[in-house]
């Protein structure tokens, strides 16, 4: 008996030193919290939901944070006060805001107005198309005119529907304006004690500890500031080098479909090619031929884009491949919707962080122990 329990030991002792067995725990431990989670999904409802209804002032403060920091920052270099900066601040957003409201917004709604009128035109023109199209081809299969029949019958209320989705995401975005109205108390108050933070958190721990807490926070901040700020600039970016193509083409709506590729552009890597469907639609019912030019425009952006703005503005900081980025945006949309692929990137890019963080940690540790029995 005490040679089983002995031998048991052993055992035990082996498996516990390897790193294969370490990491089939971890995983292990990690699928136990989640279905922890799950099953007493009742005790964290009301956390969650208290969690639901800050969410958007504190991202909206957060980004509004990381993408005002420089100016703060560039202020505290010559010894202005901390909530002196802070009003600039708060100065200049009023004034982005008034010029965006006077001389932006009138002329995209307007814009918008005239484009929502004329899709019944553009419906019509589209099923005339199909219809001439099955008239003039003798040798289709018995599949494919099913499927134009089905497509030219039922057109109207697939855009209807479409219309549908864009009301109510319009409605979304006017419920996520009312819920703006906190950003301004949580960005003050960002700015002008975001420093403490991590003192605050890191005041528990001993010296160590502490020193690794600090370098993982940095870390995450740098990634952070890196995303934030570069794709937010490179969307803008792409927004002013669509609206100017646009008018070039003399494309109709060209400040409104600039607006909305700004805004799809926020979405890595596959925010240009959603971006780019509204203006082709738009240009083919304007003429044919202008389609092909909402498609020449995009090209040039994207190249003005890729080779000159994004290296200069955002450079290799969250070095992640391009199909690790399709993959995730696409896992996170059939989980969350848009909201799950507006922030896949950024979320994917801060728990890697933290893992490597964690990994390069351990290495460390691993690497101090051997030195020392040497």
């Amino acid at each position: 008996m005490r040679l089983s329990i002995y031998f048991i030991k052993k055992v035990v002792i082996y498996l516990v030193k390897k790193r294969w067995f370490q990491t089939l725990t971890f995983f292990i431990m990690v699928f136990l919290l989640i279905l922890l989670i799950s099953v007493t999904n009742f005790i964290f409802d009301p956390i969650f939901k208290y969690m639901g209804a800050v969410a958007i002032p504190i991202i909206g403060s957060g980004v509004l944070f990381y993408l005002t920091k420089p100016i703060v920052k560039s202020l505290d270099k010559y010894n202005v006060h901390r909530v002196f900066s802070i009003i600039v601040v708060f100065l200049l957003l009023s004034l982005l805001i008034y010029l965006i409201t006077t001389y932006i917004a009138p002329i995209a709604q307007t814009q918008f107005s005239n484009l929502i009128k004329n899709v019944p035109i553009m419906i019509e023109g589209a099923q005339d198309i199909i219809k001439y199209w099955q008239s003039n081809q003798d040798m289709l299969p018995a599949e494919v005119e099913s499927t134009l029949n089905d497509l030219a019958s039922n057109l109207q209320s697939y855009i209807e529907s479409a219309t549908s989705f864009l009301f109510g995401f319009i409605g979304q975005i006017i419920g996520f304006v009312f819920a703006l109205v906190l950003v301004p108390f949580f960005l003050f108050f960002m700015l002008k004690d975001g420093e403490r933070f991590i003192p605050f958190v890191t005041q528990i721990f001993s010296i160590k500890k502490a020193n690794n807490i600090k370098s993982l926070l940095h870390k995450i901040d740098e990634v952070l500031t890196a995303y934030i700020q570069g794709q937010l600039l490179v969307s803008f970016a792409i927004g002013v080098l669509l609206f100017i193509g646009y008018l070039i083409i003399d494309l109709d709506y060209a400040l409104t479909l600039a607006l909305f590729g700004m805004l799809m552009c926020v979405i890595p890597f596959i925010g240009p090619f959603i971006a780019v469907i509204p203006a082709i639609i738009v240009g083919f019912f304007q003429y044919p031929m202008m389609a092909v030019w909402v498609l020449i425009v995009m090209v040039i952006a994207q190249q003005i884009e890729g080779n000159l703005i994004s290296p200069n503005v955002m450079g290799r900081a969250l070095k992640l491949h391009p199909l690790t980025i399709i993959t995730v945006i696409l896992a996170a949309g059939s989980i969350a919707g848009f909201l799950g692929i507006l922030f896949a990137v950024p979320f994917y890019a801060v728990v890697k962080t933290i893992i490597v963080h964690f990994y390069q940690t351990y290495v460390s540790s691993q690497d101090n122990k051997k030195d020392a029995l040497i």
